[in-house]
């Protein structure tokens, strides 16, 4: 007799609860956003992830000056309430489970948030999310900052107590370690600067004194993090296991923490952008896979959530197929395999525990210096964070240059076919027609509000400030009556300031073989005829904060002889031709990443013109579509029509070729 077994009458396998699984969005308009999202939540995905604007981020409205050429270019404007409103119409908030990329106006996104809720008679108790808010690492890499160190974490902690008291369920601060592996990060500095950030924001909740001793642990407990997953496959798969291990110790040792589920590293992804290549970005899909795997596989290191970016982000912004693709990764790993089904397939393995240990010790090594000189804060304000991560990312710059470290489509395995899917094309188009909309519909909004209830509770936010008092509750008050994004963030500049923090470029890259001498040799050939060095400005104009291709080039060029102008991040164009004019530089390079560079380039050349100084070269660099192809030996003159002045690129193969030596030797 034959019997015949069907699988429903098979003993299954308790699986595991997959993890919350996102796509990063925010596309021009609200509107347009909320409409994105709820595609993306029919189609499977369990969380939001909200992308703003840089305006957004950096503490301005549509209409502010510096928001010129960046309205909804990598996100979603964010102005006031209505805004917020229209992002989430008609999505439950008190199930939805929200993380929010945004650090500098974290406080004003977070009540804005609150406001919603309020307005749609939603309990915050019932509010699920992130609002990532990690001010320390925005100073060493993103560069969305706006107070000072010190401002800053008050700010942190008065949400922390904030969460605390009314949102038991949100996590008010997500410490990032992704964006210091894009500045340059080894797995050491990522473990070792990520906790010290850590450690520092708990240190100022625990000094305030608002916290009952008894309930500390649980503001430990909300602590979360966010990082990032390289193609290292082993290392990175090592790096979340050490993370796990050393987030439980020291919750344990230095915050006494004894509920284990307050020392759980409970921690969201987005693997490695930096890998990605613009030259045969279809490769990206197989990196994209391989790094879900190392946060996926170990299951005492599982990511809670994973955002998985684009095949083609390396171009620009992700349309919502590639977005969709991406979703499917994640689907099929949860739901098509067996990973769910078991207990951790690495316990035990001499190889992943010895590279735990070593990577622990090292990172603890690092951990106690910066302690010993102070903390966080103060390894900020210092520069010494800053510059190790310029200086691992000029090492692995030059790794690739020379070949040790191998990138398939940059510089091994060039030859390739046409691409089937588009590459160049096959990126999201902003329509600059929702942008005027935006700004006309921000003007009127501020024509037809009570402006005296704006003005009350910005004087409200002030006094909060200068008192010392928690601001969240007086940033609720600002929401409610009209104010907007620009004017909360301008009133606290008003007390706080802005902060220039050190650019790390005044490190040496330590080369020294043939090719670099003959640079130097030229360098030094060219400076001789003009009775000085070589005089190089490296601009950022716009609100993009995306400073290490530009760091580097900067510390390449000054390595080879050249004399150096590197103000840092978010200039006005204005300032970048003012310095031009008072330095009398011999060749301008920009770089910009945000693809606002159609918008600011042309205004910097003719207010160039305008001045006298059209003879001066000027590159433009970062992610610029190639339009025209000038030819390799040409350098942007501003007399060239406009497609050749905005689309020639410093040909530097993406991010990693960077400053390299033939083009200084094209320069000169």
């Amino acid at each position: 007799m034959i019997y015949l077994v069907t699988t429903s009458a098979m003993s299954e396998k308790k699986q595991d609860r997959p993890w919350i699984m996102r796509t990063y969005a925010g596309h021009t308009t609200a509107e347009d956003t909320n409409k994105l999202f709820k595609t993306n939540l029919s189609k499977g995905q369990t969380g939001l992830s909200v992308a703003f604007d840089l305006p957004t981020q950096t503490g301005y409205d549509s209409d502010h000056v510096l928001a010129g050429g960046e309205v909804g270019k990598v996100g979603v404007p964010i102005s006031n309430l209505s805004d917020m409103e229209k992002l989430f119409d008609d999505i439950p908030l008190d199930k939805m489970n929200t993380s929010m990329t945004i650090n500098s106006t974290a406080a004003w996104l977070l009540a804005l948030y609150c406001g919603v809720a309020k307005k749609n008679n939603i309990d915050l108790n019932l509010l699920q999310g992130t609002t990532q808010n990690d001010l320390l690492k925005e100073y060493l890499s993103r560069g969305t900052y706006i107070f000072p160190p010190k401002e800053s974490i008050k700010i942190i902690s008065d949400m922390i107590i904030f969460c605390y008291k009314n949102i038991p369920k949100w996590n008010p601060t997500n410490i990032c370690s992704y964006h210091l592996q894009e500045a340059g990060a080894t797995p050491v500095q990522e473990l070792a600067f990520a906790l010290c950030n850590a450690i520092c924001i708990l240190d100022s909740v625990k000094d305030s004194g608002q916290i009952p001793e008894d309930d500390f642990q649980k503001v430990v407990g909300r602590i979360s993090f966010f990082v990032n997953a390289g193609i290292r496959f082993i290392e990175e798969l090592c790096k979340m296991r050490a993370f796990t291990e050393m987030w439980e110790e020291i919750c344990t040792k230095r915050y006494g923490v004894k509920d284990p589920k307050y020392k759980r590293f409970r921690y969201g992804v987005q693997v490695n952008s930096l890998g990605l290549t613009a030259q045969q970005p279809e490769n990206n899909v197989a990196r994209i896979i391989i790094e879900m795997l190392a946060v996926t596989l170990s299951k005492s290191s599982r990511a809670r959530a994973i955002q998985l970016p684009g095949w083609n982000e390396a171009l620009g912004l992700p349309r919502p197929w590639d977005q969709q693709w991406s979703l499917r990764f994640q689907q099929i790993l949860a739901f098509e395999t067996d990973l769910l089904e078991y207990e951790d397939v690495f316990e035990g393995s001499k190889v992943i525990d010895d590279k735990v240990k070593s990577l622990k010790k090292e990172a603890y090594e690092e951990i106690k210096k910066i302690d010993d000189m102070g903390g966080a804060a103060v390894a900020l304000e210092n520069g010494y964070m800053k510059e190790a991560l310029v200086a691992s990312l000029s090492r692995r710059s030059k790794d690739i240059e020379d070949g040790i470290k191998k990138v398939v489509g940059v510089n091994c395995y060039t030859e390739t076919e046409d691409s089937e899917l588009g590459a160049n094309e096959a990126i999201h188009k902003i329509d600059e027609t929702t942008v005027t909309k935006k700004i006309e519909s921000l003007i009127n909004f501020k024509k037809n509000r009570d402006n005296s209830k704006v003005l009350d509770s910005l004087e409200k936010l002030k006094e909060s400030v200068v008192n010392s008092q928690n601001i969240m509750d007086a940033t609720i008050e600002c929401v409610i009556n009209g104010v907007t994004t620009g004017e909360w963030a301008e009133k606290l500049r008003e007390v706080f300031g802005e902060y220039r923090p050190p650019t790390g470029t005044s490190i040496s890259t330590g080369l020294d073989d043939d090719e670099i001498n003959k640079v130097r040799s030229k360098v030094s050939s060219v400076s001789e005829k003009l009775g000085r060095p070589i005089k190089i400005l490296i601009g950022k104009p716009g609100l993009d904060g995306h400073s290490n291709g530009a760091e580097q080039i900067a510390v390449r060029a000054r390595d080879v002889g050249m004399e150096v102008i590197y103000h840092g991040i978010r200039l006005t164009p204005d300032e970048i031709v003012s310095t031009i004019e008072q330095e009398n530089v011999d060749l301008v390079g920009l770089s910009i990443l945000s693809g606002s560079h159609l918008s600011i380039v042309p205004k910097i050349i003719d207010m160039i013109k305008e001045r006298g100084f059209g003879n001066t070269p000027l590159i433009v660099g970062g992610i610029i579509p190639i339009i025209v192809d000038i030819g390799p030996s040409h350098l942007l003159n501003p007399d060239w029509d406009a497609h050749a002045r905005v689309h020639e690129v410093w040909r530097l193969s993406t991010n990693f070729l960077i400053f390299s030596k033939d083009f200084i030797i094209r320069c000169i």
